[in-house]
């Protein structure tokens, strides 16, 4: 029951920042109806930053400058190619972000080289513990900042002037634009708000357990990825959901990894995707996606 707990209390932690994540995918998508596949660069640009100015400016100023640098990516790639490209296929668009991604990461890795760059956290590689039940300080405090971030986002996609224009502008974006919303704006700013997210996970996913900085922090988001897909490319609420689910799958296949050894070892890092096709197999939108009605 303990190490059932334990995998549990990580799940739901790793699952929050895999939220985080996924919530920056439906967030563009919704805005400008592109997936992005930006997101793992993103992510790492964002630890990169954050462990390279941790040194000469201090660790609290170099997340604010790294989150700052990685949301900057952000709008330049939406203004600069997204935005000159509106209107182009969406498959073409999802190429164009594979393509910004490959240089982002290519350029990334050469300056990371074969070190592990570390982040000194304040609170360090503790653990906090309910009884015999323990969990790492820094997936605690990932899971607060987390569900304070998306909470705020849910009040500011609800409430703001800004979040109802984006909704108006994915329910119908020709009538939306005809009202007065501009569109160029919210996708813009959708951008920003995603690399912020972005920026956010990745300054908790370089910290304990995880050794530090390294290129493979660039396949987080690729396990992030299913967790959108899962709750609903088009759903935001899903994305928080598929974050969790997501989350305690991967904890729960590597805590009982050796009771699942005849599925191979490493069974764990492509939990993510065979739940996603399972998903989908039943529900071709995701968990809460709009479902396509086409007239026969």
């Amino acid at each position: 029951m303990t190490q059932f707990l334990s995998l549990l209390l990580n799940g739901v932690s790793l699952g929050a920042i895999y939220a985080l994540i996924a919530l920056g995918f439906v967030i563009i998508f919704k805005a400008s109806e592109v997936v992005s596949f930006t997101h793992g660069s993103l992510l790492l640009l964002g630890a990169y930053s954050i462990a390279r100015l941790s040194e000469p400016i201090g660790f609290f100023p170099a997340v604010l400058v790294g989150v700052a640098i990685t949301a900057l990516a952000a709008f330049l790639v939406e203004r600069l190619i997204i935005n000159r490209l509106r209107g182009a296929p969406v498959i073409s668009l999802a190429i164009v972000t594979i393509g910004v991604d490959i240089i982002l990461l290519t350029e990334l890795i050469r300056r990371i080289g074969s070190d592990i760059l570390n982040v000194p956290h304040p609170w360090g590689g503790g653990s906090f513990r309910i009884g015999d039940v323990g969990i790492s300080e820094n997936r605690l405090i990932a899971t607060i900042v987390a569900a304070f971030l998306i909470g705020l986002f849910f009040l500011a996609f609800k409430y703001s002037s800004w979040g109802v224009s984006m909704r108006a502008s994915a329910e119908d974006g020709e009538t939306a634009a005809l009202m007065g919303i501009k569109q160029g704006r919210v996708s813009a700013l959708a951008w920003v708000v995603a690399g912020v997210l972005a920026g956010v996970a990745a300054l908790f996913l370089v910290g304990s357990p995880t050794p530090g900085v390294s290129p493979s922090a660039y396949t987080v988001a690729l396990r992030a990825f299913p967790a959108a897909i899962l709750g609903g490319l088009d759903s935001t609420g899903g994305a928080l959901v598929g974050g969790l689910l997501i989350g305690l799958a991967e904890s729960f296949a590597a805590g009982y990894q050796d009771q699942l050894l005849f599925l191979g070892r490493g069974f764990g890092d492509v939990v993510p995707y065979i739940v996603m096709i399972g998903v989908l197999l039943f529900r071709p939108s995701g968990l809460f996606g709009t479902r396509e009605l086409t007239r026969v």
